[in-house]
């Protein structure tokens, strides 16, 4: 009997992120709290969102809208990395940066939890930016996952071609 498997990885889903900016775009220019401020929120390349405000409070406070719009989506905040708000000219900057992507030091965390906490003969192998948790037993995968669920990572966990 071959094993079963699934792969662990951490994507962005861009289109809900999008999303997710337009919303708060349309919010900060409808409220009144957002007037008069210079409030903006835009893409900045590929991976990063840029905030801009005339205060650090305002430039925070659209952090704060953007990862309420996340959350509404169904998104983690753990895939958002923001810096603090530096002053740039007569005004402040917030960069927010997506994460995507399991890097090494986690993919080996991740592969000793299984290791340590999971089942016996399950088994985790790095793959570049993901990790392939494979079992004889689907009972054990779930297990995995279970588990997995329950660990409080730094990043955004998705569970992707189960088998």
């Amino acid at each position: 009997m071959a094993d079963s498997s699934f792969d662990v990885v951490s994507k962005i889903d861009r289109q809900e992120v999008d999303n997710a900016l337009n919303q708060t775009v349309k919010e900060v220019g409808h409220r009144f709290d957002f007037r008069g401020t210079g409030a903006t929120i835009s893409w900045s390349g590929q991976q990063n969102v840029e905030i801009k405000a005339n205060s650090e409070e305002r430039a925070s406070a659209v952090l704060d809208v953007f990862k309420e719009k996340i959350i509404k989506r169904g998104l983690s905040l753990k895939i958002l990395d923001a810096d603090e708000p530096k002053l740039s000219g007569k005004e402040y900057r917030l960069m927010v940066a997506l994460k995507e992507g399991i890097d090494q030091d986690n993919a080996k965390k991740i592969s000793k939890i299984i290791r340590d906490e999971g089942p016996k003969g399950v088994k985790a192998q790095i793959q570049g930016d993901e990790l392939r948790v494979s079992s004889k037993k689907k009972d054990d995968l779930q297990e995995v996952i279970a588990l997995l669920k329950g660990k409080d990572l730094e990043i955004a966990l998705q569970f992707t071609n189960y088998r």
